[in-house]
Order: structure tokens, then C-alpha cells, then sequence
């Protein structure tokens, strides 16, 4: 039976598997390190109601420190893990501080992929993916300022949503031919298109940002085609890659993420991985992936946890994601990737659709937009590996339920 256990990131996945260990009996040593100084919080609201001011600190948290307290969990936020080493089972921190283990969590998330052109480097070029990051950004959403995002995904259409509702003049730069180009259909694409710009939000595709201009801090926006955007806010969300340094340098097996098992283990049997930072494989999608999802640090944390226990605990859940703009909702479940055929359900400009992914007859994915019940009828289906009957799914009268 361990007796030590360190784990390393405050997000989702670090909270719950401490939640978890605690919950299944484990009483020995937790110690949680966290490169942030805030108690490990709720990242979603960050680009919606906490952004906008309408989510207080308080209720971002997902746990107080009454929890950690009863709970006898050690806390070390504000400190960076900066060098593992395997041999000695022992982490050093930022603060000069060493912690060993018997058993290590890297719960390490993502981090955002950086602008590199010239001007990048100038101040006011803000990213999104923590608290402080939103205190810089506030200040600048006063109503009236130009707000130019650089990227059209989920953060930059969530930040822009946000942005427009507080009265900012807001436009998005994005190099595909269509935003959220990686991740859904096209006609859900031009949906969303459709909404931001019904609310005011200009939509610039096809356009590559060539350089960033400003005196003391980025001014505006240079493209390749010429053009040029005025900003007094400049936002920039192009992705997130795996953190993956510490890990890295460590020597653990790493490539688009920490390589895990289904069990949530790496190369080195004292250490497991869960969230962002790794590269697990999905057993329904007979795929490696990497997936940035709350409800996938969510249950790989939790089956990380009852592995450290000694209780064999596979990792096989079917993914979803979800994106809140304006007051739309898009629910996606499933993995659409290698589909080789596609269904849409419902009229888009009824604004209630659905999109469903097939390979081989078989239920990959659905993107539901302003749709519930299709999208939790699709999680129960594609984990049942579903075939529905095509006539019956491209009837939207008939419920996606009774499809199969």
C-alpha cells in the first residue's frame, strides 16, 4: 500500500483525483503542487461568465480550503515542479523544496501555442488559459474598444462572444476557410458564422496575420493579403499543445502528449498521467489521442486514482466537448475522425440541428447544436457502437434513439 502521493497540476484533473482518492478510503500522504497560486478551479467560465465579470472567484473554485483542510491534503500553490528524477522518486519545486513519492500523478494540462511572428514578442498580446490571464485581459473590454482575436476555435469564438455582449467591437482573424474548421461539419460552421455576425462580431477568414505593429504594445494587426486591424485588445488563441517538459526531460515517453496506457500509466510504473497532458489510447476509437476536454480529465483522473490503488481500472470513455456563444450551445460526443459518411438532422435555420458522423455504418460522433436530446441519445448509441438505419436518421420527426 502507497503511503506518498504527489501530484503535480491544480486543474480538473489534479482536483479530482485527489476527490476520488480520498472518496474510495486512501488515508495516506496527498501532496498537490500547483503552479498557480489560486486553489485548483474551474477553467471553462474563464472565456464566458468569469471573463465578463459575472462569475465571481469564489464560485469558479472546485473545492474550498475547508476541503483540503479536513481532507488532509497539502497544498503547495504558487510553486513550479522544475526537475523530476526518477531514480530518487523525488520532485523539485521552484521554492527549493523537494518532495518525494511512491507513487507520482502529472496532471500537467496544456499550455497555448504562441504567436511567432514579428511584433509577437510586443507587450499586449494576451492569451487565455488561467486566471491571471483574464485579469489582464478585463481592463481592455470596455465598451466601444477594438478587440481583435487571432483564431477562430472554441476560445477565440467564446472570447468574442463575450467580448460583443459587453459592448466591444470585436473581430475575429482566422487562416482557415471556415472557423472551427478542425473540429466540426461545415454547415456548423456557417451556423456559427451565421450568429456572430448577426450580433456584430466581424468574421475574417482566409486571412494569415503576418506581423503584429505597435510602439509599446501590439496596435494592430498586419495580414498577408495587406490588411490591417486596429486593436486596443488583442487576444490570440491558435491552440494549446501538451505540457510536456517536465515529463520530457525526465525521460518519459512523450510525443503529442505523455504516453499512457488504458490505465493511465506511463513508461515508468510509479508514475501515471491524466487530462490534457497526455496521449492515451481510446479503446472504442482503436486511436491514440489527446484530447482537451474537462470531462476526459474528468474520468481519466478518476481511473488514474483507482489505479494507484491497485484497482485495475480502464480508461474507455466515449469523449464530449461543449461550447457555449451567444446563447448557443454546441454539444459534441464522439470522435468524428475518419468518417465516411455524414448526416445532418433538422434545418440550421431552425437554430436546433444535429450532425452525425459514420464509418461503415456505424455511429462515430454527433455535434448537436441547441439539441440535448440528440446529443445524450448519441452518447449511449456510439458507446453501444450503433448502426442506425439511414432513413430513420435523416428524419429529424424520428428520434435519434429510435434510429437504431
Amino acid at each position: 500500500m502507497i503511503s506518498n502521493l504527489l501530484i503535480i497540476g491544480g486543474g480538473q484533473a489534479g482536483a479530482q483525483a485527489v476527490d476520488t482518492l480520498r472518496r474510495e478510503g486512501y488515508t495516506g500522504r496527498i501532496v498537490l503542487v500547483s503552479e498557480e497560486a489560486q486553489l485548483p478551479y474551474q477553467r471553462p467560465p474563464l472565456s464566458k461568465q468569469f471573463l465578463s465579470g459575472e462569475l465571481a472567484l469564489d464560485r469558479l473554485l472546485f473545492r474550498h480550503q475547508t476541503f483540503y483542510d479536513e481532507h488532509g491534503v497539502e497544498l503547495k500553490l504558487g510553486v513550479r515542479a522544475t526537475r523530476l528524477d526518477r531514480a530518487a522518486r523525488a520532485v523539485s519545486l521552484s521554492n527549493g523544496e523537494e518532495l518525494t513519492y511512491d507513487k507520482l500523478l502529472l496532471a500537467l494540462g496544456a499550455v497555448s501555442r504562441q504567436l511567432t511572428c514579428p511584433g509577437s514578442e510586443l507587450p499586449g498580446v494576451h492569451y487565455l488559459r488561467n486566471i491571471a490571464d483574464v485579469g489582464a485581459i478585463q481592463p481592455g473590454l470596455k465598451a466601444g474598444a477594438r478587440v481583435v482575436i487571432i483564431g477562430g476555435g472554441y476560445i477565440g469564438l467564446e472570447v468574442a462572444a463575450t467580448a460583443r455582449k459587453m459592448g466591444c467591437q470585436v473581430s475575429v482573424l482566422e487562416m482557415a476557410d471556415r472557423v472551427m474548421n478542425r473540429v466540426v461539419a461545415s454547415n456548423v460552421s456557417e451556423y456559427f458564422s451565421h450568429e456572430h455576425r448577426t450580433q456584430g462580431v466581424k468574421i475574417v477568414c482566409n486571412t494569415r496575420v503576418v506581423r503584429l505593429e505597435g510602439q509599446d504594445r501590439a496596435e494592430r494587426v498586419v495580414c498577408a493579403d495587406g490588411t490591417s486591424h486596429e486593436a486596443d485588445l488583442l487576444v490570440v488563441g491558435v491552440g494549446a499543445i501538451a505540457n510536456v517538459q517536465l515529463a520530457g526531460e525526465a525521460g518519459l515517453h512523450c510525443d503529442n502528449g505523455i504516453f499512457v496506457d488504458e490505465y493511465c500509466r506511463t513508461n515508468d510504473a510509479a508514475i501515471y498521467a491524466a487530462g490534457d497532458c497526455t496521449n492515451h489510447p481510446s479503446l472504442r476509437f482503436e486511436a491514440r489521442v489527446r484530447l482537451e476536454s474537462v470531462d476526459n480529465a474528468f474520468e481519466q483522473a478518476k481511473a488514474a486514482a483507482l489505479n494507484i490503488l491497485d484497482r485495475p481500472t480502464a480508461h474507455d470513455r466515449v469523449p464530449w466537448f461543449w461550447s457555449d456563444q451567444f446563447d448557443s450551445k454546441l454539444l459534441i460526443v464522439g470522435l468524428s475522425q475518419g468518417h465516411d459518411q455524414q448526416v445532418t438532422r433538422g434545418d440550421p435555420a431552425t437554430r436546433s440541428f444535429s450532425v452525425c458522423y459514420l464509418k461503415g455504418g456505424e455511429l462515430l460522433a454527433v455535434e448537436a447544436i441547441n439539441h440535448a436530446k440528440d446529443y445524450m441519445a448519441g452518447r449511449k448509441l456510439i458507446a453501444d457502437r450503433a448502426r442506425p438505419n439511414l432513413d430513420k436518421l435523416a428524419d429529424p420527426r424520428i428520434a435519434l434513439r429510435d434510429t437504431v
